[in-house]
């Protein structure tokens, strides 16, 4: 009898995209047929195994059609960002008269196999707890620092970059965003900066080296804090710039005149963002400034639940984005006066797309240092974080947040200063040994 794989997976891609499924893309299977696009296509959907769509679509499904591309059991070449966004906006719109149809057809087909090595992260004890946050941390930032050099900038710099200003190039971008946040925070000569989940120290590195601040990093990943201390010690900084692999709630009594965090807030759970503002707020001199930079959720469907599916079991275990309005009622009831807030969602969309270009053009290196896998997670989680920003569906606000004075006075210039910052200060000329000032 004749193989119906083939005719039933082109039944099921009707089903899901449409009558005109292949109007802007091309199918190959896994036999070597191919369906063309009517005209240029956008991207090409490989079908590599005639299971591939029944472990694709079967339940959850914000978890396995990530899980069948990572596995290879389907392919998307060309623009990736296309095929994702075409994927999420056919399964969010099957239409109900179709599902009973496109179950029946996917049972028809061969049944979904095993794949070797299919774990993810495995996440053991209580939510948010220090060991777990530790755990969910280095699981995604521990790769080797080469993996991380084929696709981040010069800097390796891990966050939305600045394309404002005339900045083109990723590394002029991230450079920009560095001393955008420093100006938001009217950084001077001499200041006791934190940075709160500081990376590979980029931004320690700026602030000690061109504003003149002793600046604290603080990190959870073994591999960043190594990093970030070999290229701290490399740029004869050590007298101003000190990273350290501690939790946020391990500060004690020590105090801070301006503090950032970039790309932390993600990883501290809705659980845990109170106690994450309190203790930047324990931590800044009355005063001072926090500028708490991180991603949002604006679907307006999930309001604020934490992360599932692929991206919780292959990329960011134990993530949470809340709605920026949320994130801000928890820094308010910590103490914070709100000062600025910005949203940069379509610096981050060109930034996750230069991202996602460089490490295809430097696959060989990425799978070189990790392996075919880890590389195909990547490339989705990229595409999909620029088909997120892009859409409007993710943001990444910049909140500007200061400690009042007893009087009630703050010392952040008007909002006209933020968006026209000052020169760079120059460094002073003697600096002074690193220290940092603990409350009596």
């Amino acid at each position: 009898m004749a193989d119906r794989s083939p005719a039933l997976t082109l039944e099921v891609l009707q089903l899901v995209f449409g009558e005109d499924y292949a109007r802007d893309f091309s199918i190959r299977l896994w036999t070597g047929a191919t369906v063309s696009a009517e005209g240029e296509p956008r991207f090409t959907l490989s079908i590599n195994t005639p299971y591939a769509l029944p472990a694709a679509f079967a339940p959850p499904i914000d978890l396995n059609p990530g899980r069948a591309f990572a596995n290879g059991l389907i392919d998307i070449g060309g623009d990736l960002e296309a095929g994702v966004d075409a994927l999420m906006n056919a399964l969010a719109h099957v239409p109900k008269r179709s599902l009973g149809r496109l179950a029946a057809t996917l049972a028809r087909l061969p049944r979904a196999r095993e794949v070797s090595g299919d774990i993810g992260s495995r996440m053991r004890g209580l939510r948010h707890s220090r060991r777990r946050d530790a755990a969910a941390v280095g699981f995604h930032y521990d790769q080797p620092p080469v993996f991380f050099r084929s696709f981040l900038d010069e800097s390796l710099v891990y966050s939305c970059g600045y394309f404002d200003g005339g900045a083109e190039t990723l590394g002029e971008a991230q450079l920009a965003k560095i001393d955008y946040i420093l100006a938001k925070l009217q950084l001077e000569p001499g200041e006791r900066l934190l940075d709160i989940g500081c990376g590979w120290g980029a931004l320690v590195m700026r602030a000690a080296e061109k504003f003149g601040a002793q600046a604290f990093g603080i990190t959870l990943s073994r591999g960043q804090c190594k990093e970030a201390r070999r290229r701290i010690a490399a740029a004869g900084l050590g007298d101003r710039a000190t990273i350290e692999l501690w939790d946020y709630r391990d500060l004690g009594a020590l105090e801070f005149d301006k503090i950032a965090s970039v790309g932390m807030i993600e990883h501290v759970g809705r659980e845990r963002t109170g106690l994450y503002f309190e203790a930047a707020f324990r931590a800044l001199r009355k005063g001072g400034l926090f500028l708490n930079h991180g991603i949002a959720d604006q679907s307006h469907a999930r309001r604020g639940e934490r992360t599932t599916g692929f991206i919780d079991r292959f990329v960011f275990p134990d993530g949470d984005l809340l709605p920026v309005s949320e994130t801000l009622l928890f820094a308010e009831r910590a103490g914070f006066e709100l000062r600025d807030v910005e949203n940069l969602r379509e610096n981050y969309a060109r930034t996750t797309r230069a991202w996602l270009a460089n490490l295809e053009r430097n696959s060989s290196l990425a799978i070189a240092a990790t392996n075919e896998r880890t590389y195909r997670v990547w490339r989705l989680y990229l595409a999909g974080s620029a088909q997120g920003f892009r859409s409007g569906r993710l943001g990444v606000f910049q909140s500007l947040l200061a400690k009042p004075h007893s009087d009630g006075s703050v010392e952040a210039r008007s909002r006209r200063a933020l968006y026209a910052p000052a020169p760079v200060p120059a460094p002073p000329t003697s600096p002074t040994a690193l220290t940092f000032g603990v409350r009596s």
